[in-house]
C-alpha cells in the first residue's frame, strides 16, 4: 500500500563561511547592517520535508507518493525522484513559480543565517488528496507546507478516513491554539521535537500528556536523548540509535518520520516503530545533506539488532 506524503519540496543551497559571523557584525551597528560573507564552499541539495520523507521511506522499502507543488526549475529534482522510483504524478508543476528554496550560510560556530523563498509551496492548497487513488493509500502525513494546504489536507485525510501523522515542524508558528487543536483532533499521531512540544502546550494551554489522549500517540523526539511516546496514559521511553559519526543533523527529523510511517504501515508496535525511526535518524546524521545516505535492508537489520538487542 502507498503512503501519501503531503509537504514541501525545496532546493537547499548551503554555503560555509570559514570564519565567525560575530567577528564581522558590530552589535552597536545592527540598525544599519550591511555585511557580505565570502563563501568558498557551496553545495545544492534536494530537500523539503515531503521529498526527504519520501526518499527515506523508499530506502526502507516503502511506497511513498508525494503530494505537493513545485516550480519551473523542478527538472533536476524530478529526475532524481524518478531515479529512485518515487511516485511523482501527484506533484503539481506551477510554471509561474520557482520551487521553494532555502539559502543557508553556516559559520565555524555552526550559527546559521537562512533566507527562505516559498515559491510554489505557497500554492500547495491547489493539490487535493481526493485527486489520488485513495483505495491504494494506507497512511498519510501532513508535514510542513503552506498553511492553507496543511489545514486542507488534514481535513481531506479525515474525511477520507485515512489515518495520518500531523508533523507541524517549522510550520508550527503559523497556527494558533484552536487551529492546532483542530489539526491534532483530526490526526492519528502527532510527532514533534521537544521544543515544538512545549510551544504547542503554550499555545493550546494543554499538556502533552493530555493532548496524547486525543490521538493514538503523541511522539516527542529529543535528539541524542532518544524519544518518548505518550500512549494510553503511558510514557514509553525509546533510546537513540548510535551513529557511526556525526556529520550533519539537517533532515534527521524527516528520516525519523519516514521510519514512523514505515512501521505504522507494516502494523508494527509503537516501540519497534520508534526504534526504526531512531535508527533512520542516526543513519542520516552520518552524511551531509538530506538525501545522500544509502543502505540496504540487511545492513539496516544488523544495525537495528546491534542497537536494540533484538531483530526485526
Amino acid at each position: 500500500m502507498a503512503i501519501l506524503i503531503c509537504g514541501s519540496l525545496a532546493y537547499d543551497t548551503i554555503m560555509v563561511f570559514p570564519d565567525q559571523f560575530k567577528r564581522h557584525i558590530l552589535p552597536e551597528q545592527v540598525h544599519i547592517l550591511n555585511v557580505s560573507f565570502l563563501v568558498p564552499e557551496l553545495r545544492r541539495e534536494f530537500g523539503g520535508c515531503a521529498g526527504n520523507i519520501a526518499y527515506n521511506l523508499k530506502l526502507l522499502g516503502g511506497e511513498p507518493w508525494i503530494l505537493g507543488t513545485a516550480g519551473q526549475d523542478f527538472g533536476p529534482y524530478s529526475e532524481w525522484l524518478r531515479r529512485w522510483e518515487i511516485e511523482t504524478r501527484h506533484i503539481r508543476l506551477l510554471q509561474e513559480y520557482y520551487t521553494a528554496q532555502a539559502f543557508i550560510t553556516t559559520d565555524l560556530d555552526d550559527n546559521q543565517i537562512t533566507a527562505f523563498h516559498p515559491g510554489a509551496m505557497s500554492e500547495a492548497h491547489q493539490t487535493r488528496i481526493d485527486s489520488t487513488d485513495l483505495g491504494q493509500v494506507s497512511w498519510g502525513i501532513v508535514s510542513p507546507d503552506g498553511r492553507e494546504a496543511m489545514l486542507q489536507h488534514a481535513s481531506e485525510f479525515a474525511a477520507a478516513g485515512i489515518p495520518f501523522i500531523f508533523d507541524p515542524g517549522q510550520g508550527l508558528p503559523m497556527f494558533d491554539g484552536p487551529a492546532l487543536l483542530d489539526l491534532i483532533d483530526k490526526a492519528s499521531l502527532v510527532t514533534v521535537n521537544d521544543y515544538e512540544s512545549r510551544l504547542i502546550e503554550e499555545r493550546t494551554g494543554i499538556s502533552a500528556r493530555k493532548l496524547s489522549e486525543r490521538v493514538e500517540a503523541f511522539v516527542i523526539t529529543r535528539g541524542e536523548h532518544g524519544s518518548v511516546i505518550l500512549h494510553e496514559g503511558m510514557a514509553l521511553e525509546v533510546p537513540a540509535a548510535r551513529p557511526q559519526q556525526v556529520v550533519d543533523p539537517t533532515g534527521c527529523g524527516d528520516a525519523y518520520r519516514a521510519g514512523l510511517l514505515f512501521g505504522l504501515e507494516q502494523g508494527m508496535d509503537l516501540e519497534t516503530t520508534a526504534r526504526i525511526a531512531s535508527l533512520m535518524g542516526a543513519i542520516k546524521i552520518e552524511q551531509h545533506g538530506t538525501q545522500n545516505h544509502v543502505f540496504d535492508r540487511d545492513g539496516f537489520n544488523v544495525r537495528f539488532a546491534e542497537n536494540f538487542g533484538y531483530s526485526l
